[in-house]
């Protein structure tokens, strides 16, 4: 008897076990990134890393809680919920003004819908005390599709009047970067650096840095962090619909808002699914209302569509929202 009791508690453990570690996987899988390395960066430099998540599930997803390991990185979130397909991040903000040195932190992200579970996400980096940016970070702020803005940053190292910058690197082909000759006082290097922005930009959020190269051999390398947001265009609202719950033969209509910085007239919509109908507004408006028809014929099975909405500005400058739902099959 007492071997049968001890195996029914291997047995329970296990799969509690079991149940845990698939509920920590749900969870993982929707995070492009789960670790970030600052690298080098100055002190008060303004320092932000988006770790994007989306729900791929059909439930809502909702994130409970945020904390940190450390007071050097403060989390935040941009959404709690997540509709299916839905897309948020986890913000890890570096906090140089009060910390100096190498520095890491564990960010757990607590998840309590559609069940239990965590994920841990991981940061890094180095503060230096003899380099600052004013300001701290290149903001561009929100700006239009095709705008070029520009900023200036003033570059200040302290310590060493031979330090000097090489060259200054980043991933983003969109942006353009010119260095000043260096300023020289005792003990001081200071350099003026305009970085701009290409029309060719793609829309959405921006989230780059610039990386310094120097003849520092202890410290060859510090990142800045370039933020901003292409304003598009043309959108669409809401971005995505829920069609919810529904019999497999049903009728269910919508209504989408469509809306440009100019006047412009919908020349197409795309969608793969014979099942959505569209009524498309004639002329051309700043602001266009198209009803959408979703009709059911008898199949069952979940909806996870993209619709495309086509413009008759240049190059043709389209939006596209995500419709999901359930059809179940008629009593």
């Amino acid at each position: 008897m007492r071997y049968s009791v001890l195996l029914a508690s291997i047995v329970v453990f296990s799969l509690v076990s079991t149940a845990k570690v698939h509920a920590e996987n749900w969870a993982d899988k929707m995070f492009a990134e789960t670790s970030h390395d600052f690298r080098t960066v100055g002190r008060g430099t303004k320092c932000e890393f988006h770790f994007e998540l989306t729900n791929k599930y059909e439930e809502d997803v909702h994130i409970a809680a945020v904390r940190s390991s450390c007071g050097c990185t403060s989390p935040s979130i941009t959404k709690d919920t997540l509709k299916t397909h839905e897309t948020g991040a986890v913000v890890a903000t570096f906090n140089t003004s009060s910390f100096i040195g190498q520095k890491s932190a564990t960010i757990t992200v607590v998840f309590d819908k559609p069940f239990y579970a965590e994920t841990q996400l991981k940061v890094s980096g180095f503060i230096r005390t003899d380099i600052t940016f004013d300001p701290p970070e290149v903001a561009f702020g929100e700006f239009a599709s095709g705008d070029a803005p520009e900023r200036e940053i003033v570059i200040t190292h302290s310590g060493n009047s031979n330090w000097r910058i090489s060259d200054v690197r980043s991933h983003c082909e969109s942006l353009q970067v010119r260095l000043s000759a260096p300023e020289l006082t005792p003990g001081i290097v200071r350099y003026r650096m305009r970085v701009s922005m290409k029309d060719s930009m793609e829309e959405g959020e921006i989230h780059e840095r610039l990386t310094l190269i120097s003849n520092d051999r202890a410290f060859p390398t510090t990142e800045m962090d370039i933020s901003g947001r292409v304003r598009s265009a043309i959108s669409v609202s809401p971005a995505a619909v829920n069609l919810g719950s529904k019999p497999a033969d049903a009728v269910i209509e919508k209504r989408l808002i469509v809306k440009g910085d100019e006047p412009f007239e919908i020349k197409d919509i795309v969608c793969s699914d014979q099942r959505f109908e569209f009524e498309i507004p004639v002329g051309s408006k700043k602001v266009q209302f198209v009803k959408v028809r979703f009709k059911g014929d008898g199949t069952a099975g979940n909806i996870a569509q993209k619709i495309r909405i086509v413009t008759d500005l240049p190059g043709d400058k389209s939006a596209s929202c995500i419709v999901t739902g359930t059809l179940a099959e008629s009593k």
